[in-house]
């Protein structure tokens, strides 16, 4: 195994740089840019003096290795003062005082909280709902359960996230009034009181990504088990007289959970990049919302530095997954 994993890491070294180059020449050469939108009454001298203090007048090959340098060394002279891992101030702001830029990771950190605690929760529910009604749907199938089971997959794979977000919204914030509408990013929890506040502005966009996350997982582990209940070695220790529940939660669970892993692990990843569309529904100040703003602002840096940073963390998780996969199934070596 550990032979393995080194040899996953040394692997995952090219894989990350040939992704990072594709990154940074697809955003960098795209149209826009930090300069389109500077105003015209700028001065030419001035202009001139914030292009390169961008960086953006040096060759495309040293802007792809400066902007690569950041992740691997921190000087902050040049890396706050440079184009390479800042981010731009918004509006007018960005255009006439651009001295007052942030570096990305220091805007990450601040809007990753919130994604982590939003998104993280809503994934970790969706888990949790997910694997038990898979398991039992599988075991009573095509009972009462498993058809509801199907049900509620149908409609969490089916509709998209702004329909239920919305009608969310609707029903448990305008009508019933048990939810508020937005997520107030500003609510620091110190007491009962607060951290109450806090679960119930979590709630509503909990349960609209909880939804989507719980369909996709339970048809998996439906699937999964059911592939594994015919098998051979059931039957074996059904026959030894193992009880029903050691059977099931024992071995079928144990080597149906192989596939279901991969599905979950990757799925991490969308943890970190945030909800985009969630986010932006629900007011939520998170990585996702910081993508989009960012989108519209033409901040390259940002676009370049969190698509590179999603690519790490699925590289990551996909060698996590194979990891677990050994530690699941005995069988399963790779030394």
């Amino acid at each position: 195994m550990l032979t393995f994993t080194l040899r996953r890491l040394l692997l995952a070294i090219p894989t990350l740089l040939v992704i990072s180059l594709v990154i940074f020449l697809l955003v960098d050469l795209a149209p826009g840019s930090p300069m389109s939108d500077i105003p015209l009454t700028v001065p030419p001298d001035v202009r001139q003096r914030m292009i390169e203090a961008l960086g953006a007048d040096q060759p495309v090959f040293v802007r792809y290795v400066l902007w690569l340098r950041q992740f691997f060394w921190v000087e902050p002279a040049f890396l706050i003062d440079g184009w390479f891992g800042t981010t731009l101030s918004e509006g007018e702001q960005r255009i006439l005082s651009w001295q007052s830029r942030s570096p990305v990771f220091t805007i990450i950190g601040q809007r990753l909280p919130q994604t982590l605690t939003v998104i993280g929760t809503a994934y970790l529910v969706g888990i949790l709902i997910a694997l038990p009604i898979g398991i039992y749907s599988a075991y009573r199938q095509y009972s009462l359960f498993d058809q509801g089971g199907t049900l509620f997959a149908m409609i969490g794979f089916s509709v998209p996230t702004f329909f239920s977000g919305t009608l969310f919204i609707i029903i448990f914030a305008v009508w019933l009034g048990w939810f508020p509408t937005k997520y107030n990013t500003q609510l620091d929890v110190v007491d009962w009181a607060t951290f109450w506040e806090q679960i119930r502005q979590m709630a509503l966009p909990v349960m609209t990504l909880g939804l989507a996350n719980a369909a996709a997982i339970s048809r998996y582990m439906r699937s999964s088990m059911l592939d594994n209940m015919t098998m051979d070695y059931v039957r074996t220790a059904r026959a030894k007289g193992l009880s029903e529940r050691t059977v099931v939660l024992k071995h079928v669970l144990r080597n149906s959970l192989i596939p279901v892993v991969t599905v979950i692990a990757l799925g991490i990843p969308s943890i970190f990049g945030g909800a985009i569309i969630t986010e932006n529904l629900f007011g939520v100040n998170g990585i996702g919302a910081a993508l989009i703003g960012a989108i519209h602002a033409s901040d390259l840096p940002m676009v370049q530095t969190l698509a590179f940073i999603f690519a790490v963390l699925i590289v990551l998780f996909n060698l996590i997954a194979d990891i677990l996969y050994g530690l699941l199934d005995p069988r399963i070596r790779y030394d």
